[in-house]
């Protein structure tokens, strides 16, 4: 299965946000299982280390190296842009460049805090307690 990382899972897992980072720790750690692919894009990266560099300054950089090593990054193409650009139904261009990054790698999931900034989707999306529960507890 692949799944995509929105901005927020990561930002929870870099600055150890609890209690997100219960779940959300453990559903960056399936990189590692066969099942599962995990990816993210260079935006949601790119805002992750924003709020880590916040927090943490000198080492943001090493934990987004760290976090890069683990799993696999979806493109932000010229096709995504155009896409999110031209779809009347995203007001969010951010969301929209997440969102066909996702769709271009194949993913199948979108995992976010914030569902409803998905609202256009097509693809399944969930909070990373829901995300836990529905594909890791079976």
């Amino acid at each position: 299965m692949k799944i995509f990382l929105d901005a927020n899972v990561l930002v929870s897992v870099l600055n150890k946000e609890y209690p997100l980072f219960t779940y959300s720790s453990r559903i960056l750690s399936l990189a590692s299982h066969s099942r599962f692919e995990v990816y993210t894009s260079p935006l949601c990266l790119a805002i992750a280390f924003y709020f880590a560099e916040k927090k943490h300054k000198t080492s943001a950089k090493h934990k987004i190296d760290l976090l890069c090593q683990h799993i696999k990054i979806a493109p932000n193409s010229s096709n995504g842009v155009s896409k999110a650009l031209s779809n009347r139904s995203i007001h969010d261009f951010e969301d929209g460049l997440e969102y066909y990054a996702a769709e271009a790698v194949g993913c199948t999931c979108i995992i976010t805090e914030d569902i409803a900034d998905f609202y256009f989707s097509e693809l399944e999306v969930l909070n990373c307690q829901a995300f836990f529960k529905r594909h890791l507890l079976n």
